[in-house]
């Protein structure tokens, strides 16, 4: 629904930061449909389903990946983009536009998905029985084998070691000029007629600041404990989990609020945008207005 209300473009927001969080919302939806549903839902449920063969088991394991890393960069591309907006008038003409979005995310959702190929090959068969090839596990030299190792570092550079620090960063230096702007343009408006609480742009300086900080902040709180783990899983030898162990179900805590994520940019346009809400309440009533009026004609 949010995909549809964006692509419409009614929300009152720029064409480029439109591009920005359609993508953030395709992003959260692969996550959602490879990541939760298949693998944690539908493959838990039903254990011995189409998702045991092993060239759907390596398709499956090459979309988590990718939807994954392009969930994190398409938000950590939307941080920049508001940065440039906010921060630099001059550069702002050129990179804020849609044109840039679309050629940006293009590249990047491309190189996500060529830079996680090698993961299909990651897997092997678990057993073949009657010519077909079934379950996944990894393959015997993932460990010890320099190209495994040399990828897992660039996969571990790519997400999370490098995006975390730039929304950091991006976001600290964001926030730095706005109260900057902010306390110039009220320290005018003082001195001059009217007041600075009616000010239009400080109040979408305010907006602008709030949709960022929730987007890039909530994103950050909830990924934040499975990249630690993810960290402590690369770089430290631990051992076999136990399914009652307390490290096993830290990680299951940390995968849950990381899949939560998915869900949170969709409530926080509704919180924040009152277009947005405008158009999800006409999404939800046209249906029922169809009804009525096909109802009226008996």
């Amino acid at each position: 629904m949010a995909i549809v209300v964006l692509s419409r473009g009614r929300c009152g927001i720029s064409k480029g930061v439109t591009c920005y969080m359609i993508t953030m919302a395709i992003a959260d939806l692969l996550v959602c449909i490879f990541n939760v549903t298949l693998v944690g839902i539908f493959l838990h449920h039903f254990p011995y389903s189409f998702l045991i063969y092993t060239s759907v088991c390596r398709v499956t394991a090459f979309m988590q990946v990718s939807s994954v890393q392009l969930c994190v960069w398409s938000t950590t591309l939307f941080t920049l983009d508001r940065f440039v907006a906010i921060s630099c008038p001059k550069l702002k003409l050129k990179y804020c536009t849609r044109r840039t979005a679309t050629v940006i995310l293009a590249a990047v959702s491309v190189l996500s998905f060529v830079m996680n190929i090698p993961v299909h090959f990651r897997y092997e068969p678990y057993s073949v029985v009657a010519n077909v090839q079934w379950g996944c596990r990894t393959v015997k030299g993932y460990v010890s084998s320099p190209a495994w190792i040399a990828y897992k570092w660039v996969a571990n550079l790519s997400v999370p070691l490098l995006p975390f620090p730039l929304l950091l960063l991006l976001n600290s230096l964001t926030a730095r000029h706005i109260l900057v702007a902010s306390r110039s343009r009220r320290a005018l408006k003082a001195h001059g007629p009217g007041e600075a609480s009616s000010d239009p742009v400080l109040k979408s300086r305010t907006t602008t600041i709030v949709l960022l900080f929730a987007v890039s902040g909530s994103f950050m709180v909830l990924w934040t404990p499975i990249v630690i783990l993810d960290l402590l899983f690369d770089f430290t030898e631990i051992p076999t989990l136990d399914d009652a162990s307390s490290l096993h179900l830290a990680m299951r805590i940390t995968l849950l609020m990381m899949y939560s994520s998915t869900c949170t940019n969709t409530c926080i346009y509704i919180l924040t945008q009152q277009k947005f809400r405008e158009e999800i309440q006409n999404m939800v009533k046209y249906p029922l207005i169809l009804l009525l009026k096909f109802l009226k004609q008996f």
